[in-house]
């Protein structure tokens, strides 16, 4: 792991302290422009990683600090994620697979700040999850089943009832409370990428299942 010190970043506000770890994409042509976009002043963005394509790993921001990574969104009914939140990410197009050093290297690096944290894997949540009215990354290309067979993230291993209530399941799963397409969107964006259409028993199976892991 390379230190490389962003400045942008302040205190964690409320004492508030990390329970989620969001994931992103960089959307842009490699690594080192990523972390040099992380790392500008004038930009006003950064997180607390950075894992390149190759599996390296930057730590930009320490965990006990607030970086701005998560914008405008909420999860669980709660805003300032940034403050809630640890925010890693990939350096990724957005169109290409993950590479497999790179997921190796989120593998490894994912169960101490967990473990540190206290963080269930229910905690590791994608950026369009908080925000799906502006945000679809890490998008459709990543792997949250490889996560999620680490125990690094949450799967709906166990669908529920295909007659179950879509809005209630997604409620308490924690998506936004906003436009139901919006929603429907972000949660098939994890969990069924290839899916279109209105709503399907697929949907509220799967949401069911994943809702009663969060009731657990």
């Amino acid at each position: 792991m390379i230190h490389h010190p962003s400045p942008n970043y302040g205190p964690r506000r409320g004492g508030l302290r990390p329970e989620l770890v969001v994931l992103h994409y960089t959307e842009m042509p490699d690594a080192a422009s990523a972390l040099a976009r992380l790392c500008a002043p004038e930009a006003q963005v950064s997180a607390h990683y950075l894992i390149g394509a190759d599996g390296q790993v930057w730590h930009l921001v320490s965990e006990e600090a607030r970086a701005w990574h998560a914008g405008a969104g909420e999860w669980a009914g709660r805003g300032d994620v940034n403050s809630r939140s640890i925010g890693i990410e990939l350096d990724n197009d957005g169109k290409s697979p993950f590479a497999a050093p790179q997921m190796s290297a989120l593998e490894a690096l994912l169960p101490d700040i967990l473990a540190r944290w206290q963080i269930k894997p229910e905690g590791v949540i994608a950026h369009s999850d908080l925000a799906p009215e502006r945000k679809n990354d890490p998008g459709p290309r990543f792997d949250w089943r490889r996560l999620a067979l680490e125990g690094l993230a949450a799967w709906p291993w166990t669908p529920g009832s295909e007659a179950s209530n879509l809005p209630e399941a997604l409620d308490r799963i924690g998506y936004p409370r906003i436009a139901p397409h919006l929603r429907l969107a972000a949660f098939r964006l994890r969990f069924r990428p290839h899916a279109a259409g209105p709503e399907d028993a697929n949907d509220r199976a799967l949401a069911a299942g994943l809702a009663a892991r969060w009731k657990g």
